[in-house]
């Protein structure tokens, strides 16, 4: 295909990101009032990192999922809350000297910089906690299957995993690592837990079957987007459009698209994954005009 559709408007993505991202943190807002977060110095350290900026994507992405097959926008909230608790844990711990080592994170200085190592450590562990907490707590009647989603998004067989994978790759500088290895550490690190976002909205509406597999189809695709897009930006963006130091990953020697196919080889990579998005959009019931195939646009548009 690797061509952009009609229903791909940049502005209109953006505004519409911009007004999830306003919900989200209301969202937010509202289910860490129904939880407790325990002494006030840990409350705060934990509130930083949580309320520290960014795109808020992935409740994005429950949002869209779950009005995509009809569901309201409260029954979204919680799902959404606890998606992002869990990926600003990851954050949090990403930063720490001994996994990605970053002084800047959101545009900010990280939650270990401002409040040390140890209650970094901890506000991961809380975030992590309360996510499961909220979700069991608030999830309705798909409250225990939406657990058991983000745990195994989160934990060994997917983000964690592919953080550990990651981390072995770095340490093991002496060979190089091949292009279908890093693709296995984009699927587990960051395209787990995008694909349950995705997941988790179909949940909130009861969606079922093929509909919910759907979905979560869409969102690995857009997730492996997402990371082949970000690796093409720590090459190109500046520290304001990425929220974080550019140049990092290649000074590190992470395993990156870049590494192991080349600049242009990454970008083509990119184009690949976004044929691959927008079809498993389609293979959902998403309109080929409709929000899910714009996003990939748009997502796709920034690698430039």
């Amino acid at each position: 295909m690797n061509s952009v559709s009609s229903a791909a408007d940049p502005a209109l993505i953006t505004t519409w990101l911009s007004d999830a991202r306003i919900w989200a943190e209301a969202v937010l807002e509202r289910n860490l009032a129904l939880l407790d977060l325990g002494p006030p110095a840990h409350a705060e350290a934990l509130r930083y990192a949580l309320f520290g900026g960014g795109k808020r994507l992935r409740p994005a992405l429950v949002k869209l999922a779950c009005q995509e097959f009809g569901g309201s926008l409260a029954a979204a909230g919680p799902a959404a809350a606890a998606v992002e608790m869990i990926h600003t844990y990851s954050l949090v711990h990403d930063d720490l000297p001994c996994m990605d080592d970053d002084d800047l994170r959101r545009g900010r200085p990280t939650t270990h910089k401002v409040f040390g190592e140890d209650q970094a450590v901890l506000v991961g562990d809380g975030l992590q906690a309360l996510a499961f907490e909220l979700l069991a707590r608030e999830g309705g009647p798909n409250g225990a299957e939406m657990v058991a989603v983000l745990a195994r998004a989160s934990g060994p067989a997917g983000m964690v995993g592919g953080q550990a994978l990651d981390l072995l790759a770095e340490s093991n500088t002496r060979v190089p690592v091949s292009a279908d290895a890093v693709r296995e550490i984009h699927k587990h690190k960051t395209a787990a837990l995008i694909a349950a976002s995705a997941e988790l909205g179909a949940l909130s509406a009861d969606a079922t079957g093929a509909r919910r597999a759907g979905m979560r189809a869409w969102g690995l695709s857009l997730g492996l987007l997402f990371q082949a897009v970000d690796d093409l930006l720590d090459v190109t963006g500046s520290a304001e459009e990425l929220g974080k130091t550019p140049g990092k990953d290649a000074d590190a020697g992470k395993a990156t698209l870049v590494a192991a196919l080349g600049f242009e080889g990454a970008r083509a990579e990119a184009e690949r994954l976004a044929d691959q998005a927008r079809e498993a959009a389609l293979s959902a019931g998403c309109p080929a005009e409709g929000r899910a195939v714009a996003l990939v646009d748009w997502l796709l548009a920034r690698r430039s």
